[in-house]
């Protein structure tokens, strides 16, 4: 049985959401009123799904979000927010986020993504074994697994969202990575919003890697972009 760690601060909603999930998805529901209630539940056992509303007390849902992903940068989050903003869903995917839902909402939606998510998440660890999970970028090495950057014995961390998009660029090096061919890989939809969020990943990843000037991700006009290593 999945476990999944809801935190919600509307007692009725949360309840409800509860009791339909262990219901209907048969899933292990535990359920936080606010967001400091949520980082003590999710620091004393494993989940494998989490949603997180957004507008919260104590503790937002963005800001619950970006310190579990210092926790565990792999579990699927999934935002619950109130507004349909472009920037709040722009920062639910900057922060690690996996998918998000804007309220009000049907459940029989959430279950849906829900699903989807798990499915995806699985399929993704087959596939992870079968591909390769070092890599070497001129001085620095790439360790998927472990989402980290190591050059000269510093390390960088990365969110779940850059190190499959610097993979994708590793396994294509010298190759050009089509933006269609990104978002589908790990947005699984290739609509505007989805790239703006990529976007800025990629800027984010030119950052970590800029202290070496043989590695460069460049832009080909039209098309996506290309990792080249002199």
């Amino acid at each position: 049985m999945k476990k999944i760690l809801l935190v919600e601060d509307d007692p009725n909603l949360g309840l409800l959401l509860q009791d339909y999930l262990q219901l209907k998805g048969k899933f292990d529901v535990v359920l936080c009123k606010d967001g400091e209630e949520g980082l003590r539940a999710f620091t004393k056992q494993a989940y494998d799904l989490l949603i997180l509303d957004v507008m919260m007390p104590k503790k937002d849902g963005f800001t619950l979000g970006k310190e579990i992903r210092k926790i565990n940068p792999t579990v699927p989050i999934i935002f619950a927010t109130a507004k349909a903003m472009i920037e709040d869903k722009t920062q639910a995917f900057t922060l690690g986020g996996d998918d998000y839902i804007t309220k009000p909402f049907r459940i029989e939606e959430l279950l849906l993504r829900i699903n989807a998510l798990l499915k995806r998440t699985q399929a993704a660890e087959k596939t992870d074994d079968e591909k390769p999970a070092q890599f070497s970028l001129g001085s620095y090495d790439f360790d998927y697994t472990s989402q980290i950057i190591t050059r000269n014995g510093n390390t960088q961390k990365l969110s779940t969202k850059e190190a499959e998009l610097l993979r994708l660029l590793c396994l294509k090096k010298n190759e050009v990575l089509t933006r269609e061919e990104a978002l589908l890989n790990i947005w699984h939809d290739d609509n505007y919003f989805n790239g703006r969020s990529m976007d800025v990943f990629l800027s984010k990843i030119r950052k970590y890697l800029k202290d070496d000037p043989s590695v460069e991700i460049i832009n080909v006009h039209g098309r996506g972009y290309k990792l080249l290593i002199n």
